[in-house]
C-alpha cells in the first residue's frame, strides 16, 4: 500500500515510518522537515509541508491508500494541530476518495479515562497537560464523523523502552492492572499493523503495559 504518515518526524511518528517501511509499504513522510528522519529507503518519500495548511495536506494525501496521524505538539500545551490537522487530514481524504485511516491519540480519551489512575485524572490530565488532552478527545470527535475507515489507537504514556509486544490491547474502560506506560517502538509496531488489518475497523482500541 501506499501509505502517508502526518507527524513523520515525531518520536511515535519515525519509529511508524520505519515499521511501514519493513511492511513492504511506500510511505510518504509529510513533515515540516523530513529529512530530519534520517531514514534511507528507496520506498520512502518526503513531503515538506505544514499539517494547520489544508492546501499543503490536500496535496500530499493525493494518490495514497491510507493515511496514519500521529501528531503532537512538543513541548507546547496549547497547540491544536492535533484537531485542526486532523481536520485538514480528513478533509482532504474526503476530497481524493483515501478511506484508511489510523489515527494516534492517548489513553484516557472518552471512555478509556476510567483506565487511569488518581495521578493522571487529577495532575497530568486534569492540571498539567489539560489543553493537549481535551485536543485529542476533540480530534477523536473528529475522526469517528469523519465517514472514513478508521482506527483509533490510544497507548499509554511513553517509554523508550525497546518494543517487546508484551503489552495489552483491547482492554476494557474498566481495566485497571496496568502501568500505563509503553515503549514507542510497540506503538509504532501496532499503528503499522492498522493499515492492512481490519479488525479494530471503526473503534478506538486502548494499548499499554
Amino acid at each position: 500500500m501506499k501509505v502517508i504518515v502526518f507527524g513523520a518526524t515525531g518520536t511515535v511518528g519515525k519509529l511508524a515510518v520505519e515499521e511501514l517501511l519493513k511492511a513492504g509499504h511506500a510511505v510518504t513522510a509529510f513533515a515540516r522537515t523530513p529529512a530530519k528522519l534520517e531514514i534511507k529507503d528507496p520506498k520512502l518519500t518526503h513531503f515538506v509541508g505544514d499539517a494547520l495548511k489544508a492546501s499543503d495536506v490536500r496535496s500530499a494525501v493525493k494518490g495514497h491508500d491510507a493515511a496514519v496521524i500521529t501528531l503532537g505538539s512538543g513541548m507546547s500545551r496549547k497547540s491544536i494541530v492535533r484537531s485542526k490537522g486532523t481536520l485538514n487530514v480528513i478533509n482532504a481524504m474526503q476530497a481524493h476518495g483515501v478511506r484508511r485511516l489510523v489515527c494516534q491519540s492517548t489513553l484516557g480519551a472518552h471512555e478509556s479515562w476510567s483506565n487511569l489512575n488518581f495521578w493522571w485524572k487529577h495532575v497530568m490530565f486534569g492540571m498539567l497537560l489539560k489543553p493537549v488532552f481535551e485536543d485529542h478527545e476533540l480530534q477523536e470527535e473528529m475522526v469517528r464523523a469523519s465517514g472514513l475507515d478508521w482506527t483509533i489507537v490510544r497507548p499509554g504514556a511513553f517509554t523508550d523502552a525497546p518494543a517487546n509486544g508484551a503489552y495489552k490491547e483491547n482492554f476494557p474502560a474498566t481495566e485497571r492492572k496496568l502501568t500505563l506506560k509503553i515503549p514507542r517502538a510497540d506503538i509504532a509496531a501496532f499503528l503499522s499493523r492498522q493499515v492492512s488489518d481490519a479488525s479494530y475497523l471503526g473503534r478506538a482500541v486502548s494499548i499499554s503495559n
